[in-house]
Parts: C-alpha cells; structure tokens; sequence
C-alpha cells in the first residue's frame, strides 16, 4: 500500500484515525501495530513473515544481551543479531547480485535465484540493528513488551521508505505521548505537503526523466541529458522528501514526533554540507553505527579518509545490488575526502561557483544512480558535456516541452530553495499568524489537485520503495 493511493488515503488512513481517537492509550499501541502488519501485508502478505521474524529475534537478544552480566556473552550476542540482521539483507537484496558478479569473474553459469525483494527491508532492518547496538551500549534498556518492539520496527509511517528513526528517540513516545487537535491539524498539514511534492511535483518531472533515460546514448543530445538529469534530480529530491514528509505528518496525527529527514540539500555549498542535509537519517546511522565505531576522525589522515570511503561503499550498495549505486557511493565519498583534506576548497571561492561545483557533483551522481548500468552512464554523462543534436532528442523535446512542463520545472526549482521560512524569519508575528491560516487553506487546494491526479494519472512510481 502506498500513501498516495486511494485506498489509503479514503479507507485505510480515515479508519485507522477514527478508530485510534477514542481508544485508552495501550490499546491505541496495539491498533498502530495491527495496522501496520496491515499495511505493510497488503502489498507483501508473504514478506510481513519476514518483518514478524526480524521483530522476534531482535526482541529475544536484546533481552539476551540486557540480562546478561559477561561483556564477551554480550558481545557475542550483539555479534550474532547484527549478522542475523545483515544476512536477511544479503539473502534478499544481494544474492543475485553476488550470483552474477561470480559468474562473470570465474566465467560460471550459477542458476540465478528468483527472490523478490521485501519493500523497505534495508529500512526497517537499519532500524533493528540500531535496536540491539543501543542496548548493548545501554543507551536504551531492552523492552520487555515484545508489542512495543513490533511497534517500532513496523510502524506503518515510517516503515518502508524512512526516516531511519532510532529506538532511543522514539522509546518514551512509545511509552507516553500526547495528541491534540493542533498536532492533528500541523499532521495533516505536512502530510499534504509531502503528498503534494510527491504526485504534482516529483512525478511531473520523473516522466520527463524518464523518457530521457529511456532513450539510446546515440539519440541523446547535451540538451536532452541535461534536461533528464536535472528532471531526474528534481524527482528523487521531492520523491524521497515528500514520503520523508508525509510520514513525519502522519506520526504527529498519532501523537509521534520524528526528526527531519531533509534540511534543503540543493542549497547546499559543498558535498559536505549535501550530507549533512541529504536523506539525515541514514547519514546519521552511518555516523553512529560505523564511522565512530571505525574510529572516525581521531586516527590520522589516513585511516579517516578510510573510514570515509568505506561508510560511503557502504552507503552506496545499501541503496540496491548494483554496480551503479555503488559506484555512486564512491563518487559522493571521493569527492567529500577532497574536500576533508582541503583537495578542493569550496570555502574559499565565490559563493556562486560554490553551488555550481555542488550542483555538477550532485547532479552528475545522480546520474549515475539513475542509469540501467555503468556503460550507459558514462556515455550518458560523456553526451552532457559533447553532445550534439539529434533528431530523436528533438522529438522529445516536441513531446515533453509543453507550457506545465516548463512551469513544474521553475515551481520545483523554487520549492528545492528555503523560500517559506526566509520569508517567516523576516516577517512580523502577526504577519506569521495570516502566513499560517492562509497556509490551511492553501493545503486543502493541494488536496483536491493531488486527488484529482490520482484519479487521472497512472504515473505513480516511489523511488526509495526498492531500497
């Protein structure tokens, strides 16, 4: 089930809410639980054993790892969990992956496995692994209710495409929150938003970037590959933030606080500072769970800028089994140890040449995470750079460069920039208190736009479900 389909929007999300509302506050648990399995069972009524798998055993050795008194017990407990956790990755999400990479090597014919891919299993197993490590490092007791522990891993907001939400942000709203017409009201609001950036926004520019990658690098001009990249930019941006915002919406109707998953990353004026608005919650796991632990920064040069290219190995193959996210991975890494080791300076040179060097690095990444495989993609970027026109590229661009096309493109340019809270931090309080109620109204206009597109446009991919 996705949010922007009508079955959620007009059956599943109204009834879950009406029901929650009156219920005592074990009871509304056990209802977001309920729907969650739901949820996530109506699209993968297999898979939810594997999400029910993954909550008993991360519940069974966190109370292991809690109650036990020998350090080296525990750490074999957290050893164990941590591979069992990695190995429900790598049997879904990289088996094939494997299979094919050691046939080309050692020139093999090994049967591919036919393994579908679990929706949001690097997610909601992320998520696990945080679990166990923080018990072991006592930042958060193990749970003893075993409901409660479901209810983190499966909660239906958040649970197939983020944010990554750690137990010990989320363990007290778990066991104490508080909803009020307010919260319900700011929940919707954002939901909306999310909603609106997904299907008016991303989804406009993604079938342009689509169209674009579907063509041979030959028919390619440097026009058309960077219309596709920039579309492609575009859509993953308002994709991923507009699910990041409807789930931080929907968790605050039920009372849920999240923390932020986007901080404007276009703006950014370095790769550094891209990570550190960029998708926060993964960059933070990261950070957290494998960066630290490597050593980070406190062991020379070397063994830092180490660190760095394994945690962003790491963040590109968590992405998808493919060579191209990959490399991705290694590209965004390369280029923020440059920056690390003061290679490149973005600092010190003019703001203007600073977005555009963040800008090309981002945008030719991007390029290769959206392309079927590396050879198209080096010919992809080679055409952005030389290419001529071609007569299929001005086909495409009769097709698709129509009057809407054109003003999704500036209005998506215009929402990737922090224009709203600019004008609300120059703006008087009483200015603020119309700013917001005229924002309501604006919202319920998006709704009825967004419901009208669903109704009328079979357009309707989300990128991150695959991750």
């Amino acid at each position: 089930m996705v949010f922007s389909s009508t079955t959620f929007l007009f059956i599943f999300l109204p009834l879950v809410f009406l029901l929650y509302i009156p219920l005592p506050f074990k009871a509304r648990n056990v209802l977001l639980l309920i729907a969650s399995l739901i949820f996530y069972a109506w699209g993968e009524p297999l898979f939810v054993f594997v999400m029910l798998f993954s909550i008993l055993f991360n519940y069974v050795f966190a109370r292991f790892i809690d109650s036990s008194k020998d350090e080296k017990i525990k750490k074999l407990f957290v050893a164990i969990a941590v591979l069992l956790n990695l190995s429900l990755l790598i049997v879904f999400k990289y088996t094939n992956f494997i299979i094919d990479n050691i046939n080309s090597a050692f020139n093999l014919s090994i049967d591919i496995v036919k393994i579908s891919l679990p929706i949001g299993i690097s997610f909601f197993t992320f998520q696990a692994m945080s679990y166990i490590i923080d018990v072991y490092r006592d930042k958060t007791y193990s749970e003893k209710s075993i409901l409660n522990v479901a209810l983190y891993i499966s909660f239906f907001p958040q649970l197939i495409a983020g944010p990554i939400v750690k137990y010990h942000d989320i363990a007290s709203q778990i066991h104490k929150r508080s909803i009020n017409v307010e919260k319900v009201f700011l929940g919707i609001r954002r939901f909306i938003i999310g909603l609106s950036k997904k299907l008016l926004i991303a989804n406009a520019v993604g079938e342009v970037a689509d169209k674009v990658f579907n063509l041979s690098a030959n028919n390619l001009s440097a026009g058309a590959a960077w219309l596709g990249a920039v579309c492609y930019a575009l859509q993953i941006y308002f994709d991923f933030s507009g699910y990041s915002d409807m789930a931080i919406g929907l968790a605050k109707m039920f009372g849920f606080e999240l923390k932020e998953n986007f901080n404007y990353p276009y703006i950014s004026q370095g790769i550094k500072e891209f990570w550190r608005r960029w998708h926060i919650s993964l960059s933070t796991w990261f950070k957290e769970y494998l960066y630290i632990p490597l050593g980070g920064n406190r062991k020379g040069i070397l063994r830092t800028s180490i660190n760095m290219i394994i945690v962003f190995f790491c963040t590109g193959i968590w992405h998808g089994a493919a060579w191209n996210f990959l490399i991705w991975g290694l590209f965004n890494g390369f280029f923020l140890l440059l920056e690390n080791l003061n290679v490149i300076k973005p600092d010190k040179w003019p703001r203007p040449f600073r977005h555009i060097y963040t800008a090309l690095v981002f945008i030719i990444g991007f390029t290769i995470f959206r392309a079927e495989n590396m050879p198209y993609a080096f010919s992809f970027i080679g055409k952005m750079f030389s290419g001529g026109l071609t007569g299929a590229s001005v086909a495409l661009y009769g097709s698709i460069m129509t009057p809407m096309l054109i003003t999704m493109l500036i209005i998506s340019i215009f929402a990737a920039f922090p224009i709203v809270p600019k004008i609300k931090a120059i703006s008087s309080e009483r200015i603020n208190i119309k700013l917001d109620r005229l924002s309501y109204a604006l919202t319920l206009i998006l709704l009825i736009l967004c419901v009208l597109n669903i109704s009328s446009s079979t357009f309707n991919p989300f990128i991150y479900f695959r991750f």
